[in-house]
């Protein structure tokens, strides 16, 4: 299957309007080199004298097109296939251990990770980052025991391997985890200058700022004609024992204060919970961030990560433009997907 992706690609980005360049196909031709390393026949890959890479990392700045790259490769290929958000897979292997009660922890990484290959050959986790340190702790034997049942992945992130989890607590105890991808993965970085989200095709069209009478009128209209004939109700949602209450909820459309979402000590799996039943989001009064509001601004990025996994669309109302954001100095980097993402779920082709 000679440049067999090239070609399916190229068809693929004239079909949508995207702009191709020579960083894009450069990957297109390294997943091809992965995929015939490792869904090739059987005896092919027995007699190959190459070092099998089981994973295909795939890092870079926000906005190059690595997720949609990797989609399209995803996508194109016929395999017993997974993706997931790389926060929703350790929620889901933390609850399985929670169920288990399982003491003996190498015992219950296999029984997880072979109910993982009954379902999947291939696993994409898009935007891969390390945050927590009970996830640091146990990546390394997790991911060794997928390799070792010889499940493949496909991986996005912002961040090469070797500076995953940088600073982290007890970051001694995440260097396995380091050493194994190196070792079992294709690594590469793609780099393009310009944030294709933030295109002219892509105008935001629900972003809304300055906070003041002649913004208010603005939302409120928006808001008057996305809730048109939609009742209004408040609902409670049980997140971990917890009440969360949506006060302004229309069958679908919740409005949030940013205080309410990113003031409490909330995580990716209560914000899984609480937007469930979101079809659309508006988020009110999101303020800007630095030091002193660090552990709010954390909450957001969080918050925005699983939204955009859930592919919801979103409305923000803040004080000031979306590229005049600060940030804190330790999530200065880690933001700039967080700011990317915004464009993207704003846009007007992000909503019907």
């Amino acid at each position: 299957m000679p440049k067999m992706f090239e070609k399916e690609f190229l068809s693929f980005c004239d079909i949508h309007e995207l702009e191709v360049n020579k960083y894009q196909i450069i990957v297109i031709q390294k997943l091809e080199q992965f995929y015939n390393t490792n869904f090739k026949s059987f005896f092919s890959r027995i007699f190959s004298k190459k070092k099998l890479q089981k994973g295909f990392y795939l890092y870079g700045d926000v906005g190059v097109g690595k997720t949609m790259i990797l989609n399209f490769f995803f996508n194109l290929i016929n395999q017993k296939k997974v993706r997931i958000h790389f926060n929703e897979f350790m929620i889901n292997f933390h609850d399985f251990v929670h169920k288990r009660k399982e003491i003996n922890e190498e015992n219950i990484i296999n029984q997880f990770v072979k109910e993982l290959k009954l379902n999947a050959s291939l696993i994409y986790f898009d935007e891969f980052q390390v945050t927590n340190i009970v996830d640091a702790m146990i990546l390394g034997k997790l991911f060794d025991q997928i390799f070792k049942e010889d499940i493949k992945i496909i991986v996005t992130s912002n961040t090469k391997i070797s500076e995953l989890y940088k600073d982290g607590l007890q970051r001694d105890q995440f260097k396995p985890f380091i050493k194994i991808m190196q070792e079992k993965s294709f690594e590469h970085e793609l780099k393009i200058y310009d944030d294709y989200r933030k295109s002219n095709d892509n105008k935001m069209q629900r972003y809304f700022y300055p906070l003041n009478k002649e913004t208010n009128f603005r939302i409120n209209k928006f808001l008057r004609k996305i809730t048109k004939n939609k009742k209004k109700s408040r609902i409670s949602i049980n997140v971990k024992g917890r009440d969360f209450i949506i006060e302004n909820f229309f069958e679908g459309v919740a409005r949030f204060d940013f205080n309410k979402l990113c003031d409490q000590n909330l995580g990716a799996e209560d914000y899984l919970e609480i937007i469930k039943s979101c079809k659309f989001i508006f988020i009110d009064q999101v303020p800007q961030f630095d030091d002193s509001n660090a552990n709010q601004q954390k909450r957001f990025m969080t918050l925005l990560d699983v939204i955009y996994e859930k592919k919801i669309p979103i409305a923000v109302s803040a004080k000031q433009n979306i590229d005049e954001f600060t940030s804190s100095k330790l999530l200065e980097k880690p933001f700039k997907r967080t700011i990317s993402r915004i464009y993207e779920l704003t846009s007007k082709e992000n909503f019907s």
